[in-house]
């Protein structure tokens, strides 16, 4: 896939470009003002930068760098829980649908890149999957109107949440202390620029494990589309450039298999959608 932005680490060194025939081409030092891509959003700089990319051959070639998540250093991550209607049958509170959207944040350490393996810590066994659309904010917005919303919208990529289910048990009302381990879960492998609100309202999202089926479902039978995420979150904080929102994802976790499975090392995992591609990654011990 051409024509997206990417962050990488070669030779020690960490730089950001686009994706380019064979490889990724390396535009870092072309523009030196702009740190990371965080900083080429701010600026509102995607399209000027794919333009300096266009044609180039590629700078890295496939195997000569390591990928990292798309974007290092966001202000802030959000995800959103139980949005799809399956999974909130998985519940069995009675509940048809949850009048607000449930919320929980997570650091970017909790993320690897591409290609690198997601980390079971030596403290649970229970790392679980969850594969995810995440949209990126490129537009500043303090209660953003839903019809309005997805103008916000800089870029789009791909998650795999991954949880360490019981230690989200751990207390009473909230998840955060399970969602947080370091590398327990994936991010990547690019940003595709957003064009085109078709890209987010009704795209199938699937995730394989070890080639299996496990997770699958389309974005328009979303419980709070992702208009109604970026309203709804706007309302009580600034979203701000490369800002991260994890959309919610479908049944179909290791956890609600009968019995529960949970990943070991040795698996992959792939969280494929339309339009985005798929983010890959093994599994190791800590």
């Amino acid at each position: 896939m051409t024509g997206n932005l990417v962050t990488f680490t070669a030779g020690g060194r960490q730089l950001w470009g686009a994706t380019a025939p064979g490889g990724v081409v390396a535009l870092s030092d072309d523009f030196p003002q702009w740190h990371t891509l965080r900083n080429v959003i701010e600026a509102g700089a995607i399209d000027r930068v794919l333009r300096a990319a266009a044609g180039r051959p590629a700078s890295h070639a496939e195997g000569s760098f390591s990928w990292d998540i798309p974007l290092p250093d966001p202000e802030k991550i959000i995800c959103v829980g139980v949005n799809f209607p399956d999974r909130n049958a998985e519940y069995r509170d009675g509940q048809e649908a949850p009048p607000f959207m449930s919320l929980f944040p997570r650091f970017a350490r909790s993320f690897t890149g591409h290609g690198s393996p997601v980390i079971r810590p030596p403290e649970s066994v229970q790392l679980d999957y969850e594969g995810e659309i995440a949209v990126v904010i490129g537009t500043a917005g303090r209660r953003i109107p839903e019809e309005r919303a997805l103008d916000h919208i800089a870029a789009l990529t791909l998650c795999n949440e991954g949880t360490i289910r019981d230690w989200v048990r751990h207390a009473k009302f909230n998840v955060t202390q399970g969602k947080n381990w370091d590398r327990s879960g994936a991010m990547g492998p690019w940003l595709v620029p957003f064009r085109d609100p078709a890209q987010i309202l009704d795209i199938a999202l699937e995730t394989r494990v070890n080639g299996a089926l496990r997770q699958q479902d389309r974005t328009g039978r979303m419980l709070f589309p992702v208009a109604r995420q970026i309203a709804y979150i706007s309302t009580f904080t600034t979203l701000v450039p490369g800002d991260i929102i994890v959309t919610g994802t479908p049944t179909g976790a290791g956890a609600r298999l009968e019995p529960p499975v949970w990943l070991k090392p040795g698996d992959v995992v792939e969280v494929s959608t339309d339009g985005i591609g798929t983010l890959r990654n093994g599994v190791a011990d800590e």
